[in-house]
């Protein structure tokens, strides 16, 4: 029997940032230390796409294709380290909404990890992505910084 702090199966976002380099190398020790299973997650960001590349299909398609491809070098990163079992999954949206409504539930894991760069100023008063998961995930969120 697991508890909800054994961590068997950890989900972590990646998309590039600097944070999130730093939470997947975290994810991916973690993983080693406790032969976890590990998920890899992007998200392709609707809100960075132009109104024409919204609605151009072959756009969407050749940038998910792009962000397909690119995630496999994650998982071999992972896998190179020394992880056991890895996954990846890619999908579509908000990042924080996606992860927490779609990715969580089918997915299942233990522990999410991601990472979070203090915001100052003006654009603190938004929020970010971290909070919202950190807020509304059903299970235990490491914020790497």
């Amino acid at each position: 029997m697991t508890t909800k702090t054994e961590f068997k199966h950890i989900l972590v976002g990646v998309d590039d940032s600097e944070d999130a380099l730093l939470a997947f190398q975290y994810a991916i020790d973690m993983a080693k230390r406790r032969h976890a299973e590990l998920t890899i997650v992007s998200i392709l960001e609707s809100h960075e796409l132009s109104v024409y590349e919204a609605l151009d299909k072959d756009y969407i398609h050749g940038e998910r294709s792009k962000l397909d491809a690119h995630i496999k070098t994650y998982v071999k990163r992972a896998m190179d380290a020394g992880v056991e079992k890895v996954n990846a999954l890619v999908s579509e949206g908000k990042p924080g909404e996606v992860i927490v409504k779609d990715v969580i539930p089918h997915a299942n894991p233990d522990v999410l990890i991601i990472g979070s760069i203090a915001k100052k100023g003006f654009k603190r008063r938004f929020g970010s992505q971290a909070a919202y998961m950190a807020k509304y995930a059903p299970i235990s969120v490491l914020v790497i910084r």
